[in-house]
């Protein structure tokens, strides 16, 4: 099997493949810089041993991640537990995707591992709006290369702010309110990040449309957030949690077969 790292923000994905490509298994721990490799070692054992996975099954692995202080730590996790040394996802790593990109080294390698699954499985072109701890909007042209895009706030990090730059107004929960109009504060803030990020997400896509000049390009949602959108409108073509790991894996196989 493979294992796929994927290290972000707020949480770590985790995900082994078969050799056939199939998603076995897939997981996740919270992110925290202050946690020691010893630590992240007895917390992926644990892992492992919850799901009956056999360390010894894992013959490769591959990481992403948007944190550098833990790049180090994670690859001497990996070859402590399965004693493999991880591909890490950078600059000179094969994607299948041409990149066209100002200043290459500035690319989080986040935006590129869900646009090489996206490839894959769906077909270039398109534009994949990942729901993380930011939201990214990532776009591949009928070229299959690497166009750019746009980042802003996600949906807990803008409601978080919120509630910790103003004085009144109480942190809540994510939910979508029934309506607009809202007659409370509480719903009042809900509506207005949700609902918000709904237009937003609308009007970026259609402006991605509009300037590349691809009218069918289709349009790819990520992450856990994906579902709010996607329920009070229908803006994505397809939704797909799982595309970082397996964006992971097709990077995998694509440096590593002969």
């Amino acid at each position: 099997m493979i294992i796929t790292v994927d290290i972000g923000n707020t949480n770590i994905k985790i995900g082994l493949f078969a050799d056939n490509g199939k998603l076995c298994n897939s997981f996740k721990m919270s992110t925290d810089v202050k946690r020691t490799s010893d630590e992240y070692v007895a917390l992926l054992l644990q892992l492992l041993t919850y799901n009956h996975i056999d360390v010894g099954s894992v013959t490769g692995a591959i990481l992403s991640s948007v944190i550098p202080q833990l790049d180090y730590t994670f690859t001497n996790v990996i070859q402590h537990v399965f004693g493999v040394r991880p591909l890490v996802v950078g600059v000179g790593v094969k994607t299948g995707l041409a990149i066209r990109y100002e200043f290459p080294k500035e690319l989080g390698s986040d935006r590129i591992i869900t646009c090489v699954a996206a490839e894959k499985q769906y077909g270039a072109p398109f534009v994949v709006v990942d729901f993380g701890t930011a939201t990214t909007f990532n776009a591949v042209n009928d070229k299959r290369e690497f166009v750019g895009g746009a980042i802003t706030l996600g949906l807990k990090a803008t409601m978080e702010s919120l509630a910790r730059c103003t004085a009144k107004l109480p942190s809540v929960e994510l939910e979508t309110p029934s309506k607009v109009t809202a007659q409370s504060t509480r719903k009042a803030i809900q509506s207005g990040v949700i609902y918000g990020a709904v237009g937003q997400i609308k009007y970026i896509v259609e402006r991605i449309k509009r300037e590349l000049g691809l009218e069918k390009l289709q349009v790819i949602a990520t992450g856990g957030m994906a579902h709010l959108v996607a329920d009070i409108e229908p803006i994505f073509d397809h939704i797909d949690r799982e595309l970082s790991l397996k964006g992971l894996y097709e990077i995998y196989r694509l440096n590593t077969e002969k």
